[in-house]
């Protein structure tokens, strides 16, 4: 987003418009060395079998595989993936200054029809040498993927790039985020207050709070990521573009009763305006 040759905004300027600070435009982060980026690969799929492991389950999984690694090397590299496991824990964290948590509004709710909830989430994308972060917004349902971005790094611009996308088109009635600085800080959630849409939060050490989009990260990681093995970011951001338009338009889903998120959404938003359509039943 920084342009450091831009012929009339200095960067400085550029900063303070994004709301950045200046050290990020210098910042120039020391890349992981290939063992960790081989272990991080590692950890993400045993992660993703078994999203209640913490760093201690993990650390005896990667032992009993013949690695050779410590929990706090393992506890270091989970927390730069930005995963842990999903088990209660006491509250003993405190949000960031003008950060705000939100209640879980979904337990028991019957989902009906589209727009009636969204979701967003970040994993960890692993290339063949480095990392990226994904985010994408999902209407529970239809799991139709309306709007996902890439990133390097774990600031918010991205999770709001993406949320501003699926907002240009239409609007839930409940948002539902786990608890991340990038899900409470008030550039996020007041996009959505401003609309009147109710903010929902997962609860500490629950698994399943948002677990559409849990398995939406199994699918792309599965069918997408593992299997293709992106050198680079570009290539990794090509690949997703063709797999989630695939993924929304031309891959039936079982628990759709084999029609294509975007012809359930589609139908769905058409229903409730009224409307007549005969693509699905």
């Amino acid at each position: 987003m920084l342009d450091p040759a831009h012929p009339s905004i200095s960067l400085r300027r550029q900063c303070d418009l994004l709301e950045l600070p200046r050290s990020t435009a210098y910042y120039e982060p020391i890349p992981e060395t290939a063992e960790n980026l081989a272990l991080m690969r590692e950890i993400d799929a045993i992660y993703l079998d078994e999203p209640s492991y913490g760093s201690r389950s993990i650390t005896a999984v990667l032992t009993n595989s013949g690695w050779t690694v410590n929990r706090k090397r393992v506890q270091r590299l989970m927390r730069l993936m930005n995963i842990a496991g999903v088990t209660p824990k006491r509250s003993t964290s405190r949000p960031a200054p003008g950060h705000r948590i939100f209640p879980y509004l979904l337990r028991n709710v019957a989902i009906s029809h589209p727009d009636q909830v969204w979701s967003t989430d970040i994993t960890y994308v692993p290339l063949q040498n480095g990392f990226v972060y994904l985010t994408a917004v999902m209407d529970w349902y239809s799991r139709y993927v309306l709007s996902w971005r890439l990133s390097n790094r774990l600031e918010g611009s991205f999770c709001i790039e993406a949320l501003d996308e699926a907002l240009s088109h239409s609007q839930p009635e409940v948002f539902n985020t786990d608890q991340g600085t990038q899900f409470t800080s008030a550039a996020f959630v007041d996009r959505l207050l401003d609309r009147a849409v109710a903010v929902s939060m997962d609860g500490r050490g629950r698994a399943l709070d948002n677990v559409f989009i849990e398995r939406l990260w199994r699918s792309v990681k599965h069918q997408e990521i593992y299997l293709r093995d992106y050198a680079t970011a570009a290539d990794v951001e090509e690949g997703l573009r063709l797999y989630f338009e695939k993924y929304n338009h031309e891959r039936p889903h079982q628990s759709l009763d084999n029609l294509t998120p975007a012809k359930v959404y589609e139908w769905g938003v058409a229903v409730q305006h009224g409307r007549r359509v005969d693509c699905c039943p």
